[in-house]
């Protein structure tokens, strides 16, 4: 089986993209509007197809392409896990040469550790300099608030 990566928001299915994230633990019911947002305010966004034209898998990075790089949405289809997909999206983005002086990644993973291990990701080394916000996501999701550009 041959899986292509391609990148960039022209090639990105949104509709298939929302339906995989949607039934991810991190963003549950997510709409596509949502995900085509999402992935216009990134740096990069990244999808695996099949030779029939079928996107199995996604990723996206935020980042200002300098400094600091925030690993996101690393999502494969249910059917084609413990395949590599996930580690040739990683592999991709890291290499990116859009990426290229990026020094500072990071990511949050609650099960798949070892994939990023592979890649050369560590546990955080200094956990309590890290501060966060955690809101809840808006109830009425169906509305889109426009980002103003």
């Amino acid at each position: 089986m041959e899986i292509k990566l391609k990148d960039g928001l022209d090639n990105i299915d949104f509709a298939r993209t929302a339906e995989m994230l949607g039934r991810s633990f991190w963003s549950p019911g997510i709409k596509e509007w949502e995900v085509r947002q999402a992935a216009e305010n990134s740096a990069l966004v990244v999808g695996a197809f099949l030779d029939n034209g079928l996107q199995i898998a996604y990723g996206r990075v935020i980042s200002d392409r300098t400094r600091f790089a925030y690993l996101t949405d690393i999502y494969v289809d249910e059917k084609y896990r413990r395949m590599g997909i996930g580690q040739k999206i990683v592999s991709h983005i890291l290499q990116h040469p859009s990426l290229s002086y990026v020094y500072q990644w990071l990511l949050i993973t609650k099960n798949a550790h070892g994939v990023y291990r592979k890649q050369g990701f560590d546990v955080v080394a200094r956990p309590l300099d890290f501060m966060e916000i955690r809101l809840p996501r808006p109830n009425d999701r169906n509305q889109k608030f426009a980002v103003e550009k």
